[in-house]
């Protein structure tokens, strides 16, 4: 198994200077570039059925155990701060629950009928999206959850780093696999792995959230303004966007019970809360067929 290969390239790591060392971190880690570059396709074809979910009221999970499992759920806490998304639309399962997430549970990752049951407990169906991260490819947990879920004719995914078994296609629909290659570490699939994992679910949720309107320009507009940075943030935003000072912007902000996008539309269409809302309702959010309408 490629994750579990020796690296001609850090042979005698031990020996070598601290320079040496860093020069061979660097050298491996651009290697996870083209790797994930050369998946390009298959994000795309994941983004989209991500995007088909989302726009059917369905979910995106992302389930696995270990690094891959922390990775997810890191992913998926972020949506609700930077596109105010609600708790339930992005999630992330780790195997061994919570307590995974700060202290190693090893043995949680071979329990396959324990993937099941977290499908079952969490009711994934025909609407939702599972993401099954495991850089072997070979996570019980991972796989008995994959399985599950396309009984119960969820679309599943699968992001390895190792190329797809033909009995995995059988339960499994679409598979993106970035081949890094050995670890500088054998094994440690925290590095080279855990680095393309992170990219390639950069890519997944905030495109997705892109193409689902939580973005105007480059501009985080559906921002939830949760704390004094984020509040910064938000006027700022609406600033950039209308012109305003940032007294305006702040009062508007306000108004708008701290929704940029709310306030923005209140501004340029000057129009209150709630009829900022339905506009923004009946647009399905998107921020910018409502500016550029007369």
């Amino acid at each position: 198994m490629i994750t579990e290969q020796q690296n001609k390239n850090s042979i005698d790591i031990d020996l070598k200077s601290i320079p040496e060392i860093v020069t061979i971190f660097n050298q491996e880690d651009k290697v996870v570039i083209d790797a994930v570059a050369a998946e390009s396709e298959a994000i795309v074809n994941a983004i989209e059925l991500i995007i088909d979910a989302f726009n059917n009221d369905g979910r995106l999970f992302y389930i696995g155990a270990g690094t891959s499992g922390r990775l997810g759920v890191l992913d998926a806490s972020e949506c609700p701060p930077t596109f105010s998304t609600l708790p339930e639309m992005v999630q992330g399962i780790i195997a061994g629950g919570d307590s995974a997430l700060r202290k190693s549970i090893e043995g949680a990752e071979d329990n396959y009928d324990k993937g099941t049951i977290e499908v079952r407990e969490n009711g994934i169906s025909a609407n939702d999206v599972l993401i099954g991260i495991a850089s072997s490819g070979q996570t019980p947990f991972v796989l008995g959850a994959l399985k599950e879920a396309n009984y119960n004719k969820a679309t599943t995914i699968l992001l390895s780093c190792v190329p797809p078994s033909d009995e995995l296609k059988d339960y499994i629909n679409h598979f993106i696999t970035p081949i890094v290659g050995p670890e500088i570490i054998t094994g440690s699939t925290r590095l080279k792995a855990g680095t393309a994992t992170k990219l390639i679910l950069n890519m997944l949720t905030t495109i997705s959230m892109v193409k689902i309107g939580k973005v105007y320009n480059n501009l985080m507009v559906d921002v939830h303004a949760s704390n004094t940075k984020l509040i910064q943030r938000s006027i700022r935003i609406v600033q950039s966007i209308t012109g305003v000072d940032s007294t305006v912007a702040q009062k508007t902000l306000k108004l708008a019970e701290g929704s940029a996008k709310t306030a923005i539309v209140m501004i340029e269409k000057g129009v209150n809360r709630t009829d900022a809302i339905d506009l923004l309702d009946r647009y399905n959010g998107f921020l910018r067929p409502i500016l550029n309408s007369s």
